[in-house]
């Protein structure tokens, strides 16, 4: 018999109709979090039911020896925390109260990976899904729609299919978002340029102080030989938090260390109280944060906040406090402490930090004059999701052998792709940039290597126009030519002057 087995695009398209349940009743931000659990569940509910039926087949239908051996799964399940049960439970009218339950038995048999991972969803929510009749006949259809969708390894064309719907549906559900969707998710074309710009190797560490939903991540991580390297991430918001921790399982990145609180008051990867040092910082921040320091304890007291010894016990910001109303430098500077010897970082930023002055131009000031900024990219326009201003990369290196700082204007219209309602980066694109980095020249109308003398110049102005000089001098134009055209329109008008005189006569006009 052939087993008709899946592809990328039928995955992708099967999950992405699912959405139609919702679609006009909820919000996209809000209901991206049921479609991607119930993928996560449904995944690991067919992974652990065809490794079952194997092992069956190995043990002669041994149900006790199958059973013991099972306890050492990836991921374990009983009964009543699999997708097959919850979709037999499809008609009961307390369906979302049994998908809850269902969520809790999953958390609590793999405790060690999935402690608190469903902690921001709740299928039986009133307030979300509306009232009782609605929101059964709402998880009935839905989870019609998942039965469908076969994940057993065996009928799956491709490795990382699972992953690659996942990221698939979050970058989907992020252009549905609009500006929200900007908070979790990262183009995967940007995280592709910046996963090539650090250059992560064996046995790094990487990290995200802002990790959203893990693509940056991920991306980092697969350019690494054989997966030899281990991934931490912090996230401020919970849910957001949960789909980085399924994205990572569903990506075969089992141990990845990713945290939830506030990365700038109350970091969580710390070593012997200080904070953890890492090889690979790839970060897209939220652009200018306002009220970036609420966490600290003191903040409101404006003489405490200016103290920042008794602030922060990681004295990270000695080098100047950014100002309350924009918190790009302070992501800077705590990811800049965070960088190990050696280390390489890349993050997205606004291009207000390049050249804006105050406490922001001293800090890019000390940033520069201990030779850590190695160079700028200029971003194309609404490469991403909530704003189409323009961004920049900005990559840092610890203990490097120049003090020249490169500069990139990949903002051009021969830069990127355009369109519709975002433009986006082309592989041509990322890689002309990522060989303009490594070639480290001056380059006409798109590259300049700056000395560090020319930077003081510039009063530590990294504003990239002030560098590359992409000017383009208008053709001149040719006067005769042009009046030789022009008297040539003049005759043909005159010629179809006469003939609509001759038209309105023979009208009797």
């Amino acid at each position: 018999m052939v087993i008709k087995k899946l592809s990328q695009d039928q995955v992708n398209g099967t999950l992405w109709r699912a959405c139609d349940t919702f679609r006009g009743k909820i919000d996209p931000a809000i209901y991206k979090d049921y479609v991607l659990v119930m993928l996560f569940i449904k995944y690991v509910s067919d992974i652990y039911k065809e490794h079952k039926e194997q092992m069956m087949e190995r043990y002669d239908g041994d149900a006790e020896m199958v059973e013991r051996q099972m306890r050492y799964e990836r991921f374990v399940l009983d009964e009543r925390s699999t997708f097959d049960y919850i979709y037999d439970k499809r008609n009961q009218a307390n369906v979302g109260e049994i998908i809850n339950m269902a969520l809790e038995q999953v958390e609590e048999e793999n405790k060690t990976k999935l402690r608190g991972v469903f902690k921001n969803i709740d299928f039986n929510s009133e307030a979300i899904l509306g009232s009782t009749k609605e929101r059964n006949t709402m998880l009935k259809n839905f989870l019609e729609d998942f039965k469908d969708l076969d994940l057993r390894p065996s009928r799956l064309i491709g490795e990382d299919i699972i992953g690659n719907a996942y990221e698939y549906m979050i970058g989907n559900f992020a252009s549905d978002a609009g500006k929200k969707g900007g908070e979790f998710f990262t183009p995967s074309e940007v995280s592709e340029l910046l996963s090539r710009l650090v250059k992560p190797e064996e046995n790094d560490r990487i990290y995200d102080p802002t990790c959203g939903s893990g693509s940056l991540l991920i991306k980092a991580f697969n350019k690494v030989p054989n997966g030899k390297a281990q991934i931490y991430g912090q996230e401020r918001n919970g849910q957001t938090h949960s789909l980085c921790r399924m994205n990572m399982f569903l990506h075969k990145i089992d141990d990845a260390k990713i945290e939830w609180g506030d990365t700038l008051a109350n970091p969580k990867h710390l070593e012997n109280d200080k904070l953890m040092k890492f090889q690979v910082v790839v970060a897209n921040p939220p652009f200018s944060l306002d009220k970036w320091a609420s966490g600290f304890a003191g903040e409101g007291n404006d003489k405490a906040f200016k103290m920042e010894e008794n602030l922060d016990p990681y004295k990270r910001f000695a080098w100047g406090i950014p100002p309350k109303s924009k918190g790009d430098f302070a992501f800077v500077l705590h990811m800049l402490h965070s960088l190990s010897e050696g280390g390489r970082m890349g993050v997205v930023l606004p291009h207000g930090v390049l050249f804006r002055g105050a406490a922001e131009g001293k800090i890019r000031q000390q940033i520069i004059d201990m030779n850590l900024l190695d160079a700028v990219i200029g971003l194309p326009a609404n490469l991403f999701f909530g704003t189409g201003i323009p961004a920049c990369i900005l990559v840092f290196k610890q203990n490097r052998d120049k003090k020249d700082v490169l500069f990139i204007d990949a903002s051009g219209d021969n830069c990127y792709e355009k369109g519709k309602n975002q433009n986006k980066l082309r592989e041509e694109d990322i890689q002309r940039i990522v060989e303009a980095y490594d070639r480290y020249k001056t380059e006409d109308k798109f590259t300049y290597v700056a000395s560090f003398d020319e930077v003081k110049e510039n009063d530590y102005n990294l504003n990239i126009p002030r560098y590359v000089d992409t000017f383009e001098e208008e053709e001149l134009v040719d006067m005769e030519e042009v009046a030789e055209n022009i008297a040539s329109i003049k005759e043909e008008l005159a010629e179809v002057e006469v003939q609509m005189a001759k038209y309105l006569k023979e009208l009797g006009l």
